[in-house]
């Protein structure tokens, strides 16, 4: 399959009356009688977004007895723990846009911000006591539980120029990897599928999520802000040291040095780091990383080999090479 000649949706163009049902649910789910609320809510829906997470879910129910009825509502839960991170997330980031738009933080404020990722959460919550299903509302409740842990370490490490590839692989697993994970579970057991599919579906999205997170890392050091929706290296400037750039740091202390320097100066908001990206271009980080998102692929194919040989299951395969090889 040529990757780049494709677009992601047109790999499970078959699930698109039931992704249109699940926007559809989504837009009935965040609706609020406090006018902020609901302005703030619907803004966050409709910047859009890949859905990959209800289309996880729905991929993963295929393997049981299928009913978009029932299993849109684990869909719609998985996307608003999502959506609401990402709010959270912008204003820990102080964002100023998403998706080359304005983030609920920027058009509004910080507390409408903080308020509207709780409410979604609750929303996400709420949506699942549509099953009476105790082993479903731990496993989310588990994974909403890593995913807010994930955050903390990322304020607590932001700025951290000595932490290490242990570090930084448990924080993406916890902020990327989990959600993922648990959207393809969690799509398996509300279809009733077997123990042993549910298990192999999420080993699956657990290595597609830390694969998907690597190469968004990437791409921060790689992309164009037209393509990113936000300056180059956003990340870096932040003081969120990522997989490229640990590794050239802990390869080159003078470009370490020169990172500190340049990030912890009062004035870098306006100062270029082109030159910074560039070097840890030249590191080889971007390679290394590559190379990690690749081991992390071959492990979800691996997952997928001994599941059944369905229309999901090419879905799944093609869904994890177009990651590996997104170039923006």
């Amino acid at each position: 399959m040529k990757v780049n000649a494709v677009k992601l949706a047109d790999l499970y163009m078959y699930l698109n009356a039931d992704i249109k049902k699940i926007e559809e649910e989504l837009e009935q789910s965040v609706l609020s009688e406090h006018p902020a609320l609901k302005s703030a809510s619907l803004d966050l829906l409709q910047a859009g977004g890949k859905r990959i997470r209800p289309v996880f879910v729905l991929l993963g129910a295929k393997y049981g007895n299928y009913d978009i009825d029932r299993v849109k509502h684990i869909a719609v839960s998985l996307e608003l723990i999502h959506m609401a991170s990402l709010v959270h997330d912008d204003v820990i980031d102080n964002a100023e846009l998403r998706r080359g738009s304005q983030t609920i933080k920027a058009k509004w404020d910080n507390r409408v911000a903080m308020y509207t990722g709780d409410y979604i959460f609750a929303k996400a919550v709420e949506k699942t006591t549509f099953f009476n299903d105790g082993n479903i509302n731990t496993i989310l409740s588990h994974a909403m539980i890593q995913m807010c842990l994930g955050e903390i370490e990322q304020i607590r490490d932001q700025y951290n120029w000595e932490q290490n590839m242990r570090i930084y692989l448990r924080r993406i697993r916890r902020k990327t990897a989990l959600l993922i994970a648990v959207s393809c579970q969690l799509g398996a057991i509300s279809a009733g599928a077997s123990k042993q599919e549910q298990i192999r579906l999420y080993q699956y999205g657990y290595n597609v999520g830390m694969s998907y997170q690597i190469i968004d890392d990437i791409l921060d050091f790689t992309g164009t802000e037209k393509q990113l929706g936000k300056p180059a290296g956003g990340d870096l400037r932040q003081g969120n040291v990522t997989l490229p750039a640990l590794y050239a740091m802990d390869r080159d202390p003078s470009l370490k040095r020169d990172i500190v320097q340049l990030i912890e100066d009062e004035a870098s908001s306006s100062q270029d780091i082109t030159p910074i990206i560039e070097a840890i271009k030249q590191s080889g980080g971007i390679e290394y990383s590559k190379e990690l998102s690749r081991k992390y692929l071959n492990k979800a194919y691996s997952a997928l080999d001994s599941l059944p040989d369905i229309k999901a299951t090419k879905s799944l395969r093609e869904v994890a090479t177009y990651i590996g090889g997104r170039k923006h």
